[in-house]
């Protein structure tokens, strides 16, 4: 059966580079849903490019506790491909196919500003700030924004200087949801959704069980922070969804239906 939404919040789908392959439909999907008035906003990520693009530029990359540590030189080709590169090819992707997009960095109208979130993990960024007008203005016009995610220091009285900072993407998928007040925050990414102890799949969490699964190590590695993004998002978002993006038709189905991946809510 059809799950009932609204039609005025929009939904904010968290796209993973890992999840664009073969038999990947999300752009697909996208268009299909904007053309049937859905309200979509993107928030996407890009680390496989990012890692491609460090070894062509001879960079070294190296991770703390699972995070790219983000050096000057990784900074400048983390923004160049994620702002840049990704960006542009999947707002190309999506007005190739009929749709209407506008890509914009966490830098661009003031959207997310941030601080250092860690010395030991260089320019990452913690989120301080979330300016939702930009977005609201490429809604209002009718577009889907695509957001690369990265964000911006403004300059202090203590001597800091303006900059760019990298942020996690599921951590700003989860902040600019909850500053939208969005009706759904959806992770596409590349495991069919949460598992519990014993391997099995769970179709629908609480908050609480959520919380107690990656405190006991159940919920461990990568579906960590989309898991801590989704509880995060909870006290603004009603509902918080990590479905597989490979499979075809998944974010039509995760929309109109609700009946795959994992599903976190209160």
């Amino acid at each position: 059966m059809q799950r009932k939404r609204s039609s005025a919040k929009p939904i904010v789908i968290k796209i993973g580079g890992s999840t664009l392959g073969s038999h990947d439909t999300t752009l697909d999907d996208l268009v299909s849903l904007q053309k049937k008035g859905v309200i979509l906003v993107v928030v996407h990520g890009g680390g496989n490019k990012i890692t491609e693009w460090l070894k062509k530029m001879g960079v070294s990359t190296n991770f703390v506790r699972g995070m790219r540590v983000t050096d000057p030189a990784t900074l400048e080709v983390v923004i160049a491909v994620l702002a840049g590169l990704v960006n542009k090819e999947l707002v190309a992707a999506i007005l190739s196919r009929g749709g209407k997009a506008i890509g914009l960095s966490g830098a661009d109208g003031g959207l997310i500003q941030a601080k250092m979130e860690n010395p030991e993990l260089g320019y990452v960024g913690q989120v301080v700030k979330v300016n939702p007008e930009p977005v609201k203005a490429i809604l209002n016009a009718g577009y889907i924004p695509v957001i690369a995610p990265s964000g911006f220091r403004v300059a202090g009285g203590n001597g800091d200087r303006e900059m760019l900072l990298n942020i996690n993407g599921d951590v700003v998928a989860s902040e600019i949801a909850g500053a939208l007040k969005a009706e759904r925050l959806i992770f596409l990414t590349d495991v069919p959704g949460v598992r519990d102890g014993k391997g099995k799949f769970l179709s629908k969490l609480s908050a609480a069980e959520a919380r107690d699964m990656i405190a006991s190590g159940v919920i461990a590695g990568g579906m960590i922070p989309k898991v801590e993004a989704c509880l995060n998002a909870l006290s603004r978002v009603p509902s918080t969804q990590i479905v597989d993006g490979r499979s075809a038709g998944a974010l039509l189905s995760a929309i109109e239906k609700g009946n795959v991946g994992t599903r976190i809510e209160p």
